[in-house]
């Protein structure tokens, strides 16, 4: 923050939950919610049952005050949400019990204490250095995606171009142009109405699937993918946008359709893809209803396919020697696999030999 006021003492019931925040956001709060429902997505995603366990061992910390800013004459707390709602989980134990929780019991003398918080005042265009250190670049990192909202809301909200955030911030990365990049993408997909978030297959937004992969070569000269540095908001020109809604699909399924995600993780699936969206042949298989591994291997170079067999069969076969003295029970059915095996060898390096020196058979037959 640029100035930070003195510390007050404000009563619990007269603070209010940050809506904006990007954070909740990416749980589906609008400004429409209700204080249960804040409650119950930061004690089911944001480790509040620990917090609640500490302050009421410990106290709430006076050195750490909450963040807040007075809009529409309300005080909004913009940074300390999951300690509000600790507290007020402690002060009204219905909450709780309505939700099965399991909480210590505090004593009059400590709900006293708690029912005034120490705050600091300040507003939000002065606040976002601060936070944007803290949760994007910091010690106490946000998802991906609450990232990514952050920067674009920061960006749009006070028009500050993404190269000073990230200066602000000690960016050395491009990882706030990289985040925006990967939400315009997604904004443009829901905009485009060729995707909507809501209709994943999954119930987490792995948001990070995306914004990594844009930087892959398959994936963004699929979509045809402007430069992070446009700063665009619609970085999918309008005749890939078909695309666009394909890639997706792949990365997040389809619930509508039943359909899960082709990449359910950056690793090795993200990079899988990326291969294969290199390759027309593959990408019709993908379209087709192959698999993602099946589409791999149609769009790898037949020489690395080759070569891989040739050493896997190597380390199997060397497998099955050290095993012959105590493996082989004298069977006449692998005595023939075996014999098999060897006919198949032999005939694949005969084959090796030739093509590696044509000149050779072509004597060979002459004579």
């Amino acid at each position: 923050m640029t100035t930070a006021s003195a510390i007050k003492l404000l009563p619990v019931n007269t603070l209010h939950f940050d809506k904006k925040n990007p954070r909740l956001a990416e749980y589906g709060i609008s400004l429409k919610s209700i204080d249960e429902d804040i409650i119950t997505v930061l004690w089911d995603a944001m480790d509040v049952r620990e917090l609640v366990q500490s302050i009421a061992a410990s106290g709430f910390f006076p050195h750490e005050p909450l963040i807040v800013t007075e809009e529409e004459g309300k005080y909004i707390v913009i940074e300390g949400n999951r300690r509000l709602a600790a507290v007020k989980v402690l002060l009204h134990e219905t909450i709780a019990e309505g939700n099965g929780w399991d909480i210590p019991e505090i004593s009059e003398e400590a709900k006293n204490e708690l029912g005034e918080l120490p705050v600091t005042f300040a507003q939000r265009e002065e606040s976002w250095r601060y936070l944007g250190f803290k949760h994007v670049n910091g010690p106490a990192k946000w998802s991906s995606y609450a990232k990514a909202k952050y920067i674009a809301d920061v960006h749009k909200s006070y028009r500050i171009p993404l190269d000073d955030i990230a200066n602000q911030i000690g960016d050395r990365h491009r990882t706030v142009q990289r985040l925006y990049r990967g939400l315009m993408v997604i904004e443009q997909a829901e905009r485009e109405k060729v995707y909507h978030r809501d209709n994943r297959f999954r119930q987490r937004f792995a948001f990070s699937h995306l914004y990594t992969g844009l930087d892959y070569e398959g994936i963004s000269t699929f979509i045809s993918l402007k430069a992070e540095d446009e700063e665009a908001e619609s970085p999918v020109p309008i005749d890939k946008i078909e695309q666009l809604g394909e890639l997706c699909v792949w990365l997040y399924g389809s619930k509508s359709d039943k359909l899960p995600p082709v990449v359910e993780s950056q690793n090795p699936h993200l990079r899988q893809l990326d291969a294969v969206l290199k390759s027309r042949e593959a990408v019709a298989a993908l379209r087709g209803g192959e698999g993602l591994e099946s589409a791999y291997e149609i769009s790898r170079p037949k020489a690395v396919i080759f070569e891989e067999a040739l050493m896997e069969a190597k380390r199997e076969l060397t497998r099955a020697r050290a095993h012959l003295t105590e493996g082989y029970d004298k069977s006449e059915d692998l005595l023939r696999l075996a014999g098999t095996v060897a006919e198949l060898a032999d005939d694949l390096y005969s084959e090796m030999v030739r093509k590696r020196n044509p000149e050779k058979k072509r004597i060979t037959e002459e004579k």
